[in-house]
C-alpha cells in the first residue's frame, strides 16, 4: 500500500525523491519504495526526511513507534512542568519571546499579564516581525458567552472582558505591523497557548481558578514526537475559526 501521507508531503514541499535521497544519503529508488511499498525507513532517516518535511515521524509512519516508544517521546518532550503559571520564571519568559524567527503563537482570553510583567512587548514583538517571524495573538471575543461564563466560574463578574478590552488597546499599536495578525476567539478555552518556534508554554484551566494558578508545561518540539503538535494543531483550529479584530486592514 504506497505511503500517500509521504508522496503527499513532498508534493507539497516540491521535493523530489531525489531531493529526500539525497538528504537521507540513500538511493532514489529506495526513497521510491519508501513510497510506492510503504517500506518504513531506519530511525535516522525518518529524523532527516521528517525534519525536511516539516512533519513528525509518527505522522509519516504511523507503525514505526510502538506506543511504548511514542509514550518515551511524549516525555522527552516535556521539559519542565510548573506547579502554576506564575512560578515560570520571568527570564524563560524574557528568552521565549525575544528570540523567534519563524512564529510567535499566543492563545488566551486577555493574556493582560504579558505587558505587565514586559513593558517592551511592543517592541519585541516589532522586533520578532523584523527578524522573519509571522506573530499571531488570539484574544477572547469580549462580548462572546464564553468569556462570560469564565468569568463566572472564577467569580469575577464582567472582569475578563474588561481585561481583553484593555490588552486590545496595547496591541492596537501593531495594527499597522505586516507580520502580525490579531484574532477573537469565542471558543471554550481549555488551554493557554504560547508557542515561540519550537518551544511551547501550555497553560491547562482548571475550573474556578484563575489561569495564573493553574500549572504550565514547557515543551520542545522533537520530530517524532506528537504532544507539541497536538496544542500547536488546537491553535490552528481556533485560529481558523477566529475573526479578525482588525477588520478593516484585513479587508485591505
Amino acid at each position: 500500500m504506497p505511503n500517500e501521507r509521504l508522496r503527499d508531503a513532498m508534493h507539497r514541499n516540491q521535493l523530489t525523491t531525489a531531493d529526500l535521497a539525497a538528504t537521507a544519503g540513500v538511493d532514489p529508488k529506495t526513497v521510491e519504495r519508501w513510497i510506492t511499498q510503504d517500506r518504513i525507513p531506519y530511525p535516522r532517516h525518518r529524523h532527516a526526511i521528517a525534519t525536511q518535511l516539516g512533519e513528525t515521524q509518527s505522522h509519516l509512519w504511523p507503525e514505526a513507534l510502538s506506543s511504548t516508544r511514542a509514550a518515551e517521546v511524549a516525555q522527552s518532550e516535556l521539559v519542565q512542568i510548573y506547579p502554576r503559571r506564575a512560578a515560570v520564571p520571568v527570564e524563560l519568559w524574557q528568552r521565549l519571546l525575544t528570540t523567534p524567527t519563524q512564529q510567535v503563537s499566543i492563545l488566551v482570553y486577555a493574556g493582560l499579564f504579558l505587558p505587565e510583567q514586559h513593558p517592551r512587548l511592543i517592541s519585541i514583538l516589532r522586533e520578532r516581525v523584523e527578524a522573519g517571524a509571522k506573530v499571531r495573538i488570539l484574544l477572547g471575543d469580549p462580548d462572546s458567552p464564553e468569556v462570560a461564563q469564565r468569568g463566572a466560574e472564577e467569580g469575577i463578574g464582567n472582569a475578563i472582558s474588561a481585561k481583553i478590552r484593555n490588552v486590545l488597546t496595547w496591541y492596537d499599536k501593531l495594527r499597522e505591523v505586516d507580520g502580525v495578525s490579531l484574532g477573537l476567539h469565542s471558543t471554550t478555552l481549555y488551554n493557554s497557548i504560547y508557542q515561540f518556534d519550537d518551544e511551547m508554554l501550555v497553560n491547562p484551566h482548571v475550573f474556578g481558578f484563575p489561569a495564573a494558578h493553574s500549572p504550565t508545561l514547557h515543551l520542545r518540539r522533537l520530530g517524532s514526537g506528537d504532544l507539541f503538535n497536538l496544542y500547536a494543531d488546537s491553535f490552528d483550529r481556533i485560529w481558523s475559526m477566529a475573526k479578525p479584530a482588525w477588520p478593516q486592514r484585513e479587508a485591505h
